[in-house]
């Protein structure tokens, strides 16, 4: 382990990392190739590590699918040179870290209020990957934006020397994004997962009449659709998660978090509005 890491050091330039919990899909694949292109001739590290700090007690951490030997070739098709899976007891030799890294406010809205810990969790993993690897880049998916936009808040705040670079999301033809946690879906259930997508898709083309109306239509789409158990559905200022107001202009997420069975999934869109957009006042029952 310590000479691959003092390689990956010596190759910090050019080098890139992408970080999963495994249980590699076409998405995480997509993040490797988009880290081959980036690296050329560079070290392209996959990390490969279910972290216990970033699920709470009630939470999926032993139901989690664990599959490394596929996740190996998963990752050697797309392009790395190295995967690093370290069990729990190399990442966290002392036991659960004391000091760890707070996402703030910004960390306890939406999923951090549903996930109490959750980012904190992940942000303390990703700062500890982030120095074992040493990368020039690291590569993360669009799907999962509010830990996106934690990430970059603490490179940028903490000075990572790291450029951090989002991917869009993978989805299946019909539109389901891909997840690990979609295994875990009957098929009837896979059919109801269908109006989450559906619902973004909906606020997408309402984009022209302002974020009310995006609003309006994807809580109409999830309202017809049924069979769903609503987290949250909110239209977002990705600077600093909050809720985007009714005239809101720029770079937004329209997001969404529900559980279908006893699967709990998340999913979003990026969103453009731009200046000059209608900011129509919300219909009487149409608040988010």
């Amino acid at each position: 382990m310590t000479e691959l890491v003092h390689h990956a050091r010596d190759l910090a330039p050019a080098s890139a990392v992408v970080m999963t919990m495994g249980a590699l899909h076409e998405g995480h694949a997509s993040l490797i190739r988009a880290a081959r292109s980036r690296a050329g001739g560079g070290l392209v590290t996959v990390t490969v590590f279910v972290n216990p700090l970033q699920f709470g007690p009630h939470e999926d951490l032993d139901r989690y699918p664990r599959t490394l030997d596929a996740d190996l070739r998963v990752a050697e098709e797309a392009g790395a040179d190295l995967v690093f899976a370290p069990d729990v007891a190399e990442m966290y030799p002392t036991g659960a870290p004391r000091v760890r890294i707070s996402g703030g406010p910004m960390g306890e809205r939406y999923e951090g209020a549903y996930r109490p810990g959750h980012f904190d969790g992940m942000l303390t993993v990703v700062a500890k990957l982030l120095h074992l690897t040493r990368p020039g880049a690291a590569f993360f998916g669009q799907k999962d934006a509010q830990q996106l936009a934690l990430i970059r808040r603490m490179v940028a705040d903490l000075n990572f020397p790291v450029e951090i670079i989002a991917v869009p999301t993978v989805r299946e033809p019909d539109g389901l994004a891909l997840s690990s946690r979609n295994r875990f879906l009957s098929a009837a259930e896979r059919e109801q997962a269908l109006a989450l997508s559906g619902a973004l898709f909906a606020g997408r083309e309402a984009v022209p009449d302002g974020p009310e109306a995006v609003r309006k239509a994807a809580r109409e789409h999830l309202d017809r659709a049924g069979g769903l158990s609503l987290d949250y559905l909110a239209l977002i200022d990705p600077a600093d998660f909050t809720e985007a107001a009714s005239g809101f202009t720029g770079p937004a997420v329209l997001a969404v978090a529900a559980k279908v069975g006893s699967t709990r999934l998340i999913d979003n869109l990026p969103l453009d509005f731009p200046a000059g957009a209608p900011a129509k006042p919300p219909e009487p029952g149409a608040a988010v």
